[in-house]
């Protein structure tokens, strides 16, 4: 399957801790030993930074706007940009979120950018690209890539102050309508900087939405909680994790970065491979991509801030174009 977004819509047949800033000290309970077999409908959100932010709220107004509400899915999954969407809209109406992008004064960028597309800690790297490309290359597998993304995060952090976890702490809370675990089925993606374990949070886990959205936004430091380190949850798979949709009737994948995965295809983390596997278990999945217009404002763009509202209002048409499609997929 190839998920190079040429088009737009490609189908494939087929509360632990609920108070924002309370932290125990083994807050760690893996989602994933408690997933639930099977559901009716599943909704993916994928990573892709500032603009993927933008874009997944865009799409997400649009097909609210034409009559599709996806934000009512029995299952959303979050990574990275996409937890921050995630928990944005499971706390929101999408189209009032949309209007905030709108509205919001596009601020220059002035540092190093989170997952989630504001600022993070700085720290020394003067291309985070190819520094995560190389760690990618040498790489044997997933695992030993997991391990080694986590020990460059660790490095980085031990030379400094540890005063930007509290400001990106800060940063994600702001950008949350409600620092609440929602009711129904959310989950967030991280990788165990320590281990390079792939982490799953949900309400059930004993972590504030706000730090398990912080962790899954992660990319390039370590974020702590209680005793534990977290980076980027677009390392645990890939930037969409699709995988853990298995057992859903229907899944609907929105993918900031079309598909593509920068580790080998082999290593089996391609969201083509993950699409496969649930059509193989009998899902139905439909993945959307921003079209080719909109192709630049993603990847080595995605943390430019004054493409936020371009981002949005290109996800917004792509969403209300597509409703009419979706909709007897997704009802």
């Amino acid at each position: 399957m190839n998920t190079t977004p040429s088009s737009t819509l490609h189908p494939a047949p087929a509360t632990a801790s609920d108070r924002p800033g309370s932290h125990q000290e083994q807050p760690l309970v893996d989602a994933t030993n408690r997933m639930r077999a099977a559901g009716e409908r599943a909704l993916v959100l994928g990573g892709g930074g500032s603009t993927g932010n933008a874009w997944l709220i865009g799409v997400i107004a649009g097909l609210f706007e034409a009559g599709l509400d996806v934000t009512a899915a029995d299952l959303i999954i979050g990574t990275s940009a996409g937890s921050t969407a995630a928990a944005q809209i499971t706390g929101a109406n999408p189209a009032e979120l949309f209007a905030d992008i709108l509205a919001a004064a596009p601020q220059p960028r002035t540092g190093p950018a989170g997952s989630g597309g504001g600022p993070v800690p700085a720290r020394p790297v003067t291309n985070h690209l190819e520094r995560t490309g190389a760690i990618i290359a040498a790489a044997e597998d997933a695992a030993d890539m997991r391990r080694r993304m986590g020990a460059a995060a660790l490095e980085l952090d031990a030379a400094s102050d540890g005063s930007g976890q509290t400001r990106w702490r800060a940063t994600v809370a702001a950008r949350l309508p409600n620092q609440l675990w929602p009711q129904r089925r959310v989950l967030i993606t991280a990788v165990d900087a320590h281990s390079g374990e792939p982490v799953v949070f949900d309400r059930h886990s004993g972590v504030d939405l706000v730090d398990a959205v912080a962790a899954s936004c992660s990319s390039g430091f370590a974020y702590s909680i209680g005793g534990g380190r977290y980076i980027d949850g677009g390392y645990r798979s890939n930037a969409d994790n699709a995988d853990l949709a298995a057992g859903y009737a229907r899944v609907l994948v929105l993918s900031p970065f079309g598909g593509r995965s920068r580790t080998p295809v082999g290593w089996g983390m391609h969201l083509a491979t993950q699409v496969d596997e649930l059509r193989a278990r009998g899902s139905r999945v439909e993945t959307i991509f921003p079209d080719s217009d909109s192709e630049h404002m993603f990847g080595a763009n995605a943390m430019d801030p004054s493409l936020r509202q371009p981002a949005a209002r290109a996800g917004y048409e792509q969403g209300r174009a597509l409703a009419e499609r979706l909709t007897d997929f997704w009802r």
